[in-house]
């Protein structure tokens, strides 16, 4: 699964990246992005701007906000069919920009680690999002990150992982391609290009939005 990551480039990078210049919306760099919060996605709706959302997908059917605390990830391998999710396939995807992630190791005790690529880059994960109204007509965005399989690297820290998407496919995951296409995207990324390290238990509480939980122990 993916339950935290952090996004805190700078606007150099995110916009040599995503051709975005984040100086021009309410872009907050975070280290401990956490579920529940409201976080910069580009959505398939405005691509060309951060859109800001709430993380864990309310499905616009549902009757209560409490169902996204359990629709924070996706599995690819259901999207197509589930009902929180088909439609949001369908029609409304997006990027989740990262420049790192977070997963916890379970042994005796449970050790966080923080993947990202060896090269420090950013990159976009592949999400869904969906636009719900509540009882009183307030919108509310929202979204969730698809997970795949593990792959090498990960797989002694966690069975699943993020799906990453690669630059050159950033526009057809937002684009209006097949599904068939779309599902062939999301797969495990190649572990070559990344690197795990344990980091402070400090990132086990999202309060804790500091550089100090980025780094390796």
């Amino acid at each position: 699964m993916c339950g935290r990551f952090s996004f805190a480039a700078s606007d150099r990078i995110i916009e040599e990246h995503f051709g975005i210049s984040p100086g021009q919306t309410e872009f907050k760099p975070s280290f401990n992005c956490a579920p529940s919060q409201k976080l910069a996605v580009i959505s398939s709706e405005a691509q060309d701007v951060f859109s800001y959302m709430r993380w864990g997908l309310i499905p616009f059917w549902a009757k209560d906000i409490s169902i996204g605390n359990k629709l924070i990830n996706a599995k690819a391998e259901t999207i197509s069919e589930k009902p929180s999710f088909r439609q949001s396939f369908a029609t409304k995807r997006c990027l989740v920009p990262a420049d790192g992630f977070y997963e916890w190791k379970q042994d005796k005790v449970k050790t966080p680690f923080r993947i990202a690529m060896k090269d420090d880059s950013i990159f976009a994960m592949a999400g869904l999002w969906s636009r719900w109204n509540d009882a009183g007509g307030k919108v509310l965005d929202t979204f969730t990150i698809i997970t795949t399989t593990a792959n090498q690297l990960m797989q002694p820290i966690h069975h699943r992982m993020p799906v990453i998407l690669e630059l050159k496919d950033y526009k057809i995951w937002l684009g209006r391609s097949s599904p068939e296409t779309l599902l062939s995207l999301l797969k495990p990324y190649p572990e070559i290009r990344m690197k795990a390290f344990p980091v402070s238990t400090l990132v086990n509480s999202p309060v804790n939005d500091c550089i100090q939980v980025t780094k390796a122990v």
